[in-house]
């Protein structure tokens, strides 16, 4: 079942016609911004004479250091009087970056929260519960207003207090939570703690985890918890938020929905197309946004585009779980790794628990990487033999995965951190 079956099972053909109509006006929407009406004139670009999606080629891209040197409205379009809300990003490297929307765009932002949730399995029958963090950050508003559309019951309980979170599951029989994966990993400990089967003592159905990279070992691990189906969306603050592509219940690739974002995969380094099936990073034109359109964004996130329609009909083209952002990429002894091969293949290991930490150290000019995993309850007694049979099992195991033998500390259970919000996995010692 779609929830705009029209635009979800369009002909090819027809969706691309609509793309190009929705870039044309986009492109007068961009003139209008200071940032755009400069980059067009110096580089020579006259949109009207672009006329093909091809043509969008000819537009430079658009990096995240381009934003945070148009703070704070260098992108907009339009006056302050016409947009009604404003999101950023957390700034944690370096200044932040700012997205207006004006009610158009926000109405349908909250379409597409709709159409995914709804591609997902969700109905107006079901009670939702929004275990993220609201205010600057998009992911809270964005299912919020989406669940709402859809005309589910709503419970913006937003992030931490675990043992509310699970009363209030309890009580109002909550069946879809939006949650970070990590944090869907601290309430297993909790649910423990408090003695409750979430198989038995709870309502859930399906749960939909972003906002942080996570493997697909972990969304087993929760899925066997639970007993639900988990589902990956994907989003970014530059292009909304969370509704740019999402799991439908095949749960085979995330559907991009093309009526809203035009997308691109290339090759990182040479910047040229990659085909489909392969590997690369992911390149956004908003179609659907007047307020702050932003044309041919690098996202840094590396996916690759599925080459076959999916099963369910949705003509919209399907991108693969997101690998890592270059950023996120480790370079050990000419190695490139990314946090999300490490949790593969701890959360294949039934005696870990959820919590681990990657540690970079460099002494004596040479690199370390120490995987620091907390040991589940009923396996950590104190057999220090069997302890070491399973550092020893981890070793190897990691050595095939990520090609360098790094150290591994089996840690006592809670040892480490415990956040609420996005888990920090990683610490790089390197330059200190």
């Amino acid at each position: 079942m779609y929830w705009e079956p029209d635009i979800e099972t369009m002909p090819r053909p027809r969706l691309e016609n609509m793309q190009l109509t929705k870039l044309k006006r986009t492109l007068e929407y961009a003139h209008r911004s200071p940032f755009y009406s400069q980059r067009f004139a110096a580089e020579g670009i006259d949109i009207n004479k672009l006329r093909t999606l091809d043509d969008l080629r000819r537009i430079p891209f658009t990096v995240k250091q381009d934003l945070r040197e148009s703070f704070p409205d260098g992108l907009l379009c339009t006056s302050y009087e016409d947009v009604v809300r404003i999101h950023s990003s957390s700034g944690t490297t370096g200044q932040i970056i700012v997205v207006f929307y004006n009610q158009h765009d926000l109405d349908s932002w909250s379409n597409l929260m709709a159409r995914c949730m709804f591609g997902a399995g969700t109905r107006k029958t079901d009670v939702f519960q929004n275990c993220v963090g609201y205010g600057l950050f998009t992911g809270g508003l964005g299912f919020h207003f989406g669940s709402e559309k859809l005309g589910a019951l709503t419970i913006p309980s937003a992030s931490g207090n675990s043992r509310r979170q699970i009363f209030l599951m309890q009580s109002m029989k909550t069946t879809t939570v939006h949650i970070i994966p990590s944090y869907a990993l601290v309430l297993m400990t909790v649910l423990n703690e408090m003695g409750v089967d979430p198989r038995k003592e709870l309502f859930l159905k399906r749960a939909f985890l972003g906002a942080e990279p996570y493997s697909e070992a972990t969304r087993r691990r929760v899925e066997e918890f639970y007993g639900i189906d988990v589902y990956n969306s994907y989003g970014l603050t530059e292009m909304n938020g969370p509704g740019v592509a999402f799991e439908c219940t095949e749960k085979a690739g995330m559907h991009l929905w093309e009526d809203a974002f035009i997308l691109e995969v290339i090759d990182p380094d040479t910047q040229e197309p990659v085909p489909d099936g392969q590997e690369g990073e992911l390149v956004f034109t908003t179609i659907d946004r007047q307020a702050m359109p932003i044309l041919r964004y690098r996202t840094k996130d590396l996916a690759f585009v599925y080459p076959e329609p999916c099963p369910c009909g949705r003509t919209h083209r399907r991108i693969s779980r997101i690998k890592g952002r270059i950023d996120d990429m480790m370079i050990m002894k000419g190695v490139n790794i990314f946090p999300t091969q490490i949790e593969t293949t701890l959360m294949k290991v039934p005696e870990l628990g959820s919590n681990y930490l990657i540690v970079l150290e460099r002494r004596n000019l040479v690199d370390e990487m120490i995987v620091k995993v907390e040991v589940r309850p009923e396996f950590f007694t104190g057999d220090l033999r069997r302890l070491e049979r399973l550092r020893a099992q981890l070793v190897a195991d990691l050595r095939t995965e990520i090609l360098i033998t790094p150290k591994v500390e089996l840690l006592e259970p809670s040892s480490l951190p415990i956040s609420e919000g996005k888990a920090v996995r990683v610490q790089d010692l390197r330059e200190l």
